[in-house]
């Protein structure tokens, strides 16, 4: 476990994964990211895939290749490139494990920040192949909702910046598992660029905003003085998610570069709506902050 912190700020980052764990204010005394037991995760970063594919397969060259949910990347090592007092740089370089589901010579390395405003997170994609990479690439934090203990999950809401109504998602169907069914649908309870939260509206499942054009992203309430606000203008999408089968108290809000399959048959990777498409010997930076009050 990695730590950083300036005069504002402490997180700590896990090596395995890595995921952001604890990102606390340091004058309140508050943790902003989930340490419940109803999830056992954090912040996962979800590298070469998002979401569920079709039988947990894709197909690449007329090949057909295995992928965990989400990818593989929160089941690796990763190792630390710089640690500063207030950034750390994590790196996964391909290696057999990775190649065996991904043939591709990759580099993924991951920035945290403290700011004084809160956390500024850093992804470059490097394709060291000598072939064009697709790829799918997402960040997958959970806040304490309420935050700081504040009132109660219902009291909060969300406000987008760059939509305008109506604000839709891709419809989603479970098989049990989760996957489009490549239909859209308005986000119910949506209005004026807002939702106010309830548990109702993740029943569904995971919420992926299919509006172009996201800027940003804000949790609030006026039972607090505290929010979290994300920049997430360099992705295409943006995907909120609770657990839908518990009441839990927290709510991931959780940029993507790319989207899960719709459900049918495993999908060509060089074709798959959503996949990023990284040139040989090239590179790809995406980077989203999170603004803290």
């Amino acid at each position: 476990m990695q730590k950083i912190e300036n005069d504002v700020f402490s997180a700590e980052i896990d090596e395995h994964g890595a995921q952001l764990t604890h990102l606390v204010n340091k004058k309140a005394d508050f943790d902003y990211i989930w340490n419940g037991k109803e999830w056992g995760k954090h912040a996962p970063v979800l590298f070469p895939a998002i979401g569920r594919s079709n039988q947990d397969k894709y197909v690449l060259d007329g090949k057909t290749y295995e992928m965990p949910q989400h990818g593989f990347v929160s089941d690796q090592d990763f190792t630390v490139s710089y640690h500063t007092p207030n950034a750390l740089a994590l790196q996964l370089v391909a290696n057999d494990e990775t190649k065996a589901l991904y043939p591709f010579d990759f580099k993924l390395t991951v920035v945290f920040t403290l700011l004084s405003t809160g956390l500024s997170v850093s992804f470059t994609v490097e394709n060291d192949s000598d072939r064009e990479m697709p790829y799918s690439l997402g960040s997958h934090p959970a806040f304490n909702v309420p935050i700081n203990g504040d009132g109660k999950f219902t009291d909060y809401q969300v406000q987008f910046t760059g939509l305008k109504d109506p604000i839709k998602v891709y419809e989603i169907v479970k098989t049990p598992n989760p996957y489009r069914t490549g239909k859209e649908e308005e986000l119910t309870g949506a209005k004026d660029g807002k939702l106010t939260l309830n548990y109702d509206v993740f029943k569904p499942g995971l919420r992926i905003i299919s509006n172009p054009g996201i800027k940003s992203v804000k949790l609030s309430s006026a039972q607090t003085p505290h929010a979290v606000e994300m920049d997430v203008s360099q992705f295409k999408n943006l995907c909120l998610w609770t657990k839908e089968d518990l009441d839990c108290t927290f709510l991931c809000m959780e940029p993507f570069n790319g989207l899960p399959d719709v459900l049918g048959e495993p999908v060509d990777w060089m074709e798959k709506p959503g996949n990023e498409i990284l040139p040989a010997h090239s590179s790809k930076v995406s980077q989203y902050e999170m603004h803290l009050s």
